[in-house]
């Protein structure tokens, strides 16, 4: 498909869910806060850099492209993960691990809880219904917060006892104790069920029958709960849903995102592995991950940082940092760039080399690649080195109780 082609199309400038396409088959599926920007950002110059080549691989197979328009960017969230888990697109799921992707799950118990559950906890427990896979948790957080503030739930934090009361008064958890609120949460259960199906339009109708009827009863107290309700779902306000994709797909442009790596263990035991992310100088610590090795058995640093990088760079929808930071020498500098070359990636690398006091010596690259951004590399190195530390401690920790 190239840029001619989107050029006839007449996509609207709304949220939604929009499709690439290779005749009848879907390729990839995408949500967008703005269909009309977001699609068109498929197609400028520097896409291989910001998406990486899976991605320009799918454009350049793709013959057409569809949509479809949601009233809301939170709709747009929900249906996405929903039309994933259905059609399983090649693009989308190529290389991705889902089990540390995000669901939501009703749990089973008689005042059933809404939780979120990372993948390979959702295999392993059973629940009444999961929703998902969500591949930002940042956005799904903040969409359960909207979603909340319609229709209040119990989660694991407001579950706990010391908890509860804080949770109900805000009006984010229901009075459990009384009989006529446990009916009501049930209601709440009902429509969440709906609405992560997609049929807010069968919620708005149940909403309407029900406060209908309540008036008709002369019980107004309980029908402007119910009106509220109604007016929330008809006008969802997902403003911090907005921001985050305008910060995801726009403001990325003028960012300097550095990813430094770093390996921990103790003569190979519990050996674990973590990125961090420092942008514009600036620690960003929702963007830190954890590994746990899974390929190398004994004390072999530059077998772990290759699996950390290749497990890394199979998920393009992290981004793509503008350096790449290794702890050690040329030989890790070697494995980095070997594993960039595997994905097609043009990124530099450079390595921090430190002392007997394990302090930052030099730092090994190009000078016209890092010049001027010392202080930020070696902020991002110390703080893997820290966040690597502590991973394995607790790793080496649950490994001595169990």
């Amino acid at each position: 498909m190239k840029r001619q082609d989107l050029a006839k199309l007449k996509i609207p400038e709304k949220p939604g869910v929009y499709f690439f396409m290779s005749g009848k088959k879907i390729l990839y599926i995408g949500k967008a806060t703005s269909l009309h920007d977001r699609t068109k950002s498929y197609f400028a110059k520097d896409l291989i850099e910001t998406r990486g080549p899976l991605i320009v691989d799918m454009v350049f197979k793709a013959s057409a492209l569809k949509w479809q328009e949601t009233d809301s960017v939170l709709e747009a969230l929900i249906l996405e993960a929903a039309l994933i888990k259905k059609h399983q697109p090649y693009y989308n799921t190529k290389e991705k691990d889902d089990k540390s992707f995000n669901y939501v799950c009703v749990t089973k118990e008689k005042i059933p809880m809404i939780v979120i559950e990372r993948g390979r906890t959702v295999k392993d427990a059973t629940f009444d219904e999961v929703y998902g896979p969500f591949t930002s948790g940042p956005q799904l957080r903040e969409a359960m917060k909207i979603i909340r503030r319609i229709f209040p739930f119990i989660d694991k934090s407001s579950a706990k006892k010391d908890n509860y009361e804080f949770y109900r008064q805000l009006g984010l958890a229901p009075d459990i104790s009384n009989v006529h609120a446990s009916a009501i949460y049930k209601k709440n259960i009902k429509h969440i069920k709906l609405f992560f199906q997609g049929k807010k339009k069968q919620i708005v109708r149940l909403l309407e029958k029900e406060m209908k009827a309540l008036a008709k009863d002369k019980k107004f107290e309980e029908a402007a709960r119910v009106r509220n309700q109604l007016f929330a779902l008809q006008h969802i306000n997902d403003v911090a849903l907005l921001k985050d994709e305008v910060r995801s797909y726009e403001a990325k442009a003028s960012e300097f995102r550095i990813e430094a790596y770093d390996i921990a263990h103790m003569s190979g035991k519990n050996m674990v592995g973590v990125m961090t992310v420092v942008v514009n100088g600036a620690p960003d610590k929702n963007e830190y991950r954890k590994f746990i090795i899974r390929t190398q058995k004994g004390a072999n640093d530059t077998g772990a940082l290759e699996e950390v990088l290749s497990r890394r760079f199979r998920h393009m929808e992290w981004g793509l940092p503008e350096l790449v930071v290794v702890d050690g020498g040329q030989a890790q500098i070697n494995v980095a760039q070997q594993v960039l070359n595997r994905y097609q990636l043009s990124i530099p690398i450079v390595s921090v080399v430190k002392d007997d006091r394990h302090k930052a010596r030099e730092i090994l690259g190009e000078k016209t690649v890092f010049g001027g951004k010392e202080k930020a590399i070696i902020l991002a190195n110390s703080e893997a080195h820290r966040f690597a530390i502590r991973f394995h401690k607790e790793k080496r920790s649950k490994s001595f109780l169990s």
